[in-house]
């Protein structure tokens, strides 16, 4: 089944399994849309992520600004989950990732690069875990700390995408520019004309 943007993601392959033993014991990859058991042994269905963690390109628009401004869809995505606002999560984020990363690089001569990293992922992972139990989503590819430690900006982008997906908001509204109109052309008239 393929998405409203025409992605389709990969087979899913259980961790623990490769791709013949999966095709040995008759199991069917999931798709997008469909369900797998939870993982924790119950036998709720759990939904898969409606893109994978490295599809960033997939959408180039949310991948750029991922990219260059990654505070700005941080704060989208904290927004739409509840935290009330744009402005905090995104200065936060901000500062986690750019201030701290650059401090720590120039104070360290760019030895200790994993502290800034820690802090943003602990800001960033409660987030995550947010996004996946209002969608039923599974801990994929990792656990929620270790996927932003080690691709936080692909993990923010399939975030994005996937609050987009899910919300039906496929024109990505937030991401355009306003269109402005000039208003209608006005003449003035001198007081002895009329």
């Amino acid at each position: 089944m393929t998405n409203q943007h025409g992605y389709v993601p990969p087979s899913y392959i259980p961790l623990g399994h490769s791709e013949s033993e999966v095709a040995a014991a008759n199991l069917t990859p999931e798709k997008h849309g469909e369900q797998q058991p939870s993982s924790n042994g119950s036998n709720q269905m759990q939904t898969q992520w409606s893109s994978g963690i490295c599809a960033c390109c997939d959408d180039m628009q949310s991948c750029c600004i991922g990219f260059i401004c990654p505070c700005f869809l941080f704060g989208k995505n904290a927004e739409f989950l509840g935290s009330g606002t744009f402005v905090g999560p995104c200065i936060t984020h901000f500062l986690l990732w750019s201030l701290v990363n650059t401090a720590c690089c120039f104070l360290t001569d760019g030895l200790c690069m994993a502290l800034p990293g820690c802090f943003v992922s602990c800001y960033a992972c409660h987030y995550r875990k947010t996004l996946r139990s209002k969608y039923d989503l599974p801990e994929a590819p990792c656990g929620d700390f270790v996927t932003h430690f080690f691709c936080h900006l692909c993990a923010i982008c399939q975030e994005y995408r996937e609050i987009r997906e899910r919300s039906g908001d496929n024109a990505a509204t937030d991401m355009k520019l306003a269109i402005v109109t000039a208003p209608p052309i006005q003449t003035m008239q001198s007081y002895s004309q009329l």
